[in-house]
């Protein structure tokens, strides 16, 4: 078909909804074709919705993925310069042929992998191996603490502290104080002198 006879033909806004033949969903990012008009393509949006000018007589093609493709002729002799269909589509189902991966390059690659195979433990030596001294203790190691631990050793800690307050306010030894000793020297020196004032 020319183009100077498609000029010809009466332009129409040609719009719709395109929904799922059987749930009655709408289907979201259609490709839609003008297969009669330079294969002009189209997309509809997220809610189905397409809108574009074509001509009357023209053949739309709707195609996604997972459906079956929707051919559509647009009607002539329309009393408007406007068109709008609703499209269903059906689903499609497509078999894939049945795949078998394996791992080994060879059958005697797998005769060595399945003579080195370790076979698993029952259940229960399992838990008595998880639940061993030596694997608890590797466990608490390295697992965090929970938020009641966290909030008990906190009010501990608190607790601790506020006790501690009024015995020794910054938790150090008065021996090691160098303030200490000098304010202690000076408390004896000062006692001698008013011991010699007082024997004159």
């Amino acid at each position: 078909m020319s183009n100077g006879f498609a000029q010809q033909k009466t332009l129409v806004q040609f719009s719709g909804v395109i929904r799922n033949t059987h749930s009655d969903a709408v289907v979201p990012y259609v490709t839609v074709k003008n297969k009669s008009f330079q294969s002009q393509t189209f997309a509809a949006n997220h809610q189905g919705y397409f809108s574009f000018v074509a001509h009357e007589g023209d053949t739309i093609l709707f195609t996604s993925m997972g459906y079956t493709p929707v051919e559509l002729v647009i009607p002539r002799g329309l009393p408007e310069s406007k068109y709008t269909a609703d499209v269903r589509m059906t689903t499609d189902v497509i078999e894939l042929e049945v795949v078998q991966p394996y791992p080994w390059a060879s059958v005697d690659e797998f005769d060595m992998a399945f003579m080195a195979l370790e076979i698993a433990d029952d259940h229960i030596i399992v838990a008595k191996r998880n639940l061993s001294p030596e694997s608890l203790a590797a466990m608490s190691a390295v697992t965090p603490r929970n938020a009641q631990e966290m909030q008990t050793f906190n009010a501990n800690q608190n607790h601790i502290n506020l006790s501690n307050r009024a015995i020794n306010q910054r938790m150090a030894n008065p021996l090691l104080s160098p303030f200490a000793w000098g304010n202690f020297i000076r408390q004896i020196s000062e006692g001698n002198k008013s011991r010699s004032r007082n024997n004159w």
